[in-house]
């Protein structure tokens, strides 16, 4: 039988003051006036995903299969005195056999499917929402702009959740700042991994963006990530984004320009300076989009730059080559396009990978993707990817069906 597992004594902490909060709203009938309209305006999400993933790939004799379940129970206090909290509790169960390597289910002779089984506190936090500001203190939800540097990696069933303490202000209709302190990340592994449950240190992030207007924005960053149990990966990386939206009749080009530098940082044994670029541009039309581009991982001293808390998934092919960046760097160049017949949503894109130095091909990928929404509760989605493998790892395949529902 699983167990509800509590990763550090700062989620405890918060977990308890948040239940403890919660208790004596349900109990106390006559303590003001905005307690009894705090407790109206608490709710509570259920959420399933369940899920097929296959995987066959080449260096592997078996192919794997997984089938799971993840059940999510939210819980979202209304405002007292402009504080606020949540809880969200997680749990992954397999439905049938286990025949793929969860990293903690020793099947060795499978396919990676990182889907550990098991339950866990995703969230627990307290929030004040000020004016213009909102603070908020315990195990919480990050995602900054499109997730290429921090995210939850929420398509894994166990999502990443980061512990400590975050400030998102809007001091101007057009400035918007984001800053968090985080001194643990609990990854998409499960607790039962003790090679990669948690990266502990200190983490800080800060994300400043500028709406030029409405059509038109910039984003500077600097992360400054600096772990105690994984000094290889610690690196500082700043950087800046821009966005912006230009008529093209009645149609629409959107493109996205980007740059970062990145270094090496607190006990990292090796010195290095890298370097990060992109340049995405899509035009949509009336009833659908196509788009290119070009997304460079540079590297130095052997060391390519480095996204360990990333949303990783959502880049360089869905087949997860790259969730490394290799030591030679990557070059990820790309076309994509997108439409929509009747009310199933159809997206696909072919990326061709190779060394940012040196001049090895790491291989080439397709990505298939259709949606289909049932209804305002429930959807469907059906997803392909196969990357044909050069200098890089082997020929990989992943299918995934996939139902969702939120009630």
């Amino acid at each position: 039988m699983k167990t509800l597992k509590i990763r550090n004594n700062n989620a405890i902490k918060l977990s308890a003051l948040t239940l403890a909060i919660m208790a004596s709203a349900s109990v106390s009938a006559n303590v003001g006036d905005d307690l009894s309209k705090a407790i109206k305006e608490s709710k509570v999400d259920v959420s399933l995903r369940y899920r097929v993933e296959t995987v066959d790939q080449d260096s592997l004799s078996e192919e794997a299969l997984a089938s799971t379940l993840k059940s999510r129970l939210t819980v979202t206090t209304g405002k007292v005195y402009n504080f606020g909290a949540k809880v969200e509790l997680d749990d992954v169960t397999y439905i049938g056999n286990d025949s793929f390597n969860s990293t903690i289910n020793n099947q060795g002779t499978y396919p990676v499917v990182a889907d550990p089984e098991g339950s866990e506190v995703n969230q627990a936090s307290l929030s004040y929402f000020g004016k213009s500001y909102t603070a908020t203190a315990g195990r919480q939800r990050i995602n900054l702009d499109d997730q290429r540097f921090v995210g939850g990696v929420a398509w894994r069933q166990n999502e990443q959740t980061f512990d400590g303490y975050r400030l998102q202000m809007s001091p101007t209709d057009k400035i918007s700042l984001d800053a968090s302190y985080i001194h643990n990340v609990n990854r998409i592994f499960g607790e039962d991994n003790a090679a990669k449950s948690d990266l502990h240190g200190d983490i800080v992030l800060l994300n400043a963006k500028y709406k030029l207007s409405k059509a038109h924005a910039i984003t500077a960053y600097n992360y400054s990530m600096e772990f105690d149990n994984a000094a290889a990966a610690s690196n500082t990386t700043f950087g800046a984004t821009y966005n912006g939206n230009f008529p093209l009749g009645d149609n629409k080009l959107i493109v996205k320009v980007g740059a970062a530098s990145q270094s090496d940082a607190g006990d990292n044994p090796t010195s290095y300076d890298a370097t990060y670029s992109v340049l995405d541009a899509t035009i949509k039309f009336d009833k659908f989009s196509v788009g290119a581009g070009i997304e460079t991982l540079g590297s130095d001293n052997g060391i390519g730059f480095q996204t360990p808390l990333a949303t990783a998934h959502k880049f360089q092919g869905f087949s997860d080559q790259f969730l490394s960046t290799p030591g030679d760097g990557i070059q990820d160049t790309y076309i994509k396009g997108a439409t929509k017949i009747g009310s199933v949503a159809l997206s696909a894109a072919y990326h061709v990978f190779s060394a940012d130095e040196g001049n090895a091909d790491y291989g080439d990928e397709i990505n298939l993707v259709a949606a289909y929404k049932v209804n305002k509760q429930i959807s469907t989605l059906v997803k392909a990817a196969s990357y044909s493998a050069d200098d890089h790892n082997s020929d990989t395949t992943k299918l995934w069906f996939m139902v969702s529902a939120n009630f």
